[in-house]
């Protein structure tokens, strides 16, 4: 939580500033002071010393405005130390504030003109050192002000591009962890999404089989048990992910994960009634990791589509290795007028994007369509193992 400027810690800082600026300047009158009594041996007296000491402690005023207007001041202060002694700190203070905050071409401008003040002053009062002395001596304090002001300029600036690439790195890893956030909030939903639609499927197989059955049917009992049993693992899902997004919670509790298997797959569509002729590669079928969890995925998406669009057809599957992929293939009749359950198709993208993320890929086609409106749907992935 930061301060606003207006709260105790503005207001504390602003009171800082301004009692380093008056300690400043009571600092450059004090030093205008000394050099005037205890280090010119030529200086201005009677009338002409009171007038020295009111010029300097108006020029020493001055550089409460060296914030605001470094260069003017610098300058200003620079022709008035050319014939007020108790100027002679306070124009270099100025120049400071010049090298701090303003280019090095301007320092070397105000710096010069404090160096000609200095000749001109020696003009004034030419007993105090020599002529070579003087330039000498002055120069050399101008060059070593110029050089203090530009390192602290530096400085100041490093800090300033290490604070924003501090802000800028920290704003940068918000980001990235939104986006991470966000990714797996996303992978969430697409695991949901095919999880919920596939028991919605079998438990509308499974009702149709009751509808069919009618008062004939003999096993009602188990049935209707197997369709509660899949309508509660449905809501268990729906559950986890709200309760997932709601709480921001990411990880997937562990006790909601069950061990999915191609073949444990397949058995369940067929306990449902769905017709299915599956033609598994053991080795494909025992393959763990990412791509056996996609290649289940491809398969569950398969069957549920098939269920969707094409309850009671023949579904077959296909699962084998294809060098060093894995080759998931579902495919079933489609007939134009036969009753189907609805559906987005968010389920084939996601899946395309999750194969694709691992360098496979997703392909699902009509062929054999005629003009008598049927045809077979064909979904197929090749996921690579790695």
């Amino acid at each position: 939580m930061h301060d606003s400027p207006t709260g105790p810690r503005g207001s504390r800082k602003r009171w800082e500033l301004r009692g380093r600026s008056a300690l400043l300047v009571l600092a450059s009158f004090a030093g205008g002071l000394a050099l005037l009594f205890l280090v010119l041996e030529q200086r201005p007296g009677g009338g002409w010393r009171a007038l020295d000491i009111a010029v300097g402690a108006l020029a020493s005023l001055a550089l409460l405005l060296r914030r605001r207007a470094p260069v003017a001041v610098g300058l200003l202060l620079a022709v008035v130390a050319a014939f007020c002694a108790t100027a002679g700190v306070a124009n270099y203070v100025a120049l400071f504030a010049v090298a701090r905050s303003r280019r090095i071409e301007l320092a070397f401008v105000v710096a010069l003109a404090d160096v000609a003040g200095a000749l001109a002053f020696w003009l004034l009062y030419p007993a105090n050192s020599e002529l070579s002395l003087t330039v000498v001596v002055n120069t050399a304090i101008a060059l070593a002000v110029v050089a203090w002001g530009a390192l602290q300029q530096k400085q100041q600036d490093l800090v300033a591009v290490y604070r924003d690439r501090a802000v800028r790195i920290e704003r940068e890893r918000e980001l990235r962890a939104e986006q991470i956030q966000m990714a797996e909030r996303t992978r969430i939903a697409r695991d949901m999404h095919d999880s919920v639609a596939h028991y919605m499927s079998l438990i509308a197989l499974y009702a149709g089989g009751l509808e069919v059955a009618g008062a004939h049917a003999k096993d009602v009992g188990p049935t209707a048990a197997t369709i509660r049993t899949t309508a509660i693992s449905a809501l268990d899902e729906l559950r986890t992910v709200i309760g997932m997004l709601r709480d921001g919670t990411l990880a997937v509790p562990q006790a909601t994960r069950h061990e999915r298997t191609v073949r444990g797959l397949v058995d369940e569509a067929r306990q449902a009634g769905q017709l299915v002729v599956a033609h598994l590669d053991d080795d494909a079928v025992r393959e763990a990791g990412p791509a056996a969890e996609e290649a289940y995925r491809i398969l569950q998406e398969g069957l549920t589509n098939a269920r969707k669009h094409a309850p009671g057809a023949l579904v077959t599957v296909d699962v084998r290795r294809d060098g060093g992929d894995v080759l998931v293939t579902v495919t079933n009749p489609v007939d134009d007028n036969a009753p189907v359950l609805p559906g987005s198709g968010a389920g084939l993208l996601g899946l395309a994007e999750r194969v694709g993320a691992l360098g496979g890929t997703v392909r699902h086609e009509i062929v054999g369509r005629g003009d008598g409106g049927s045809g077979e749907f064909r979904l197929r992935g090749r996921v690579p193992q790695r």
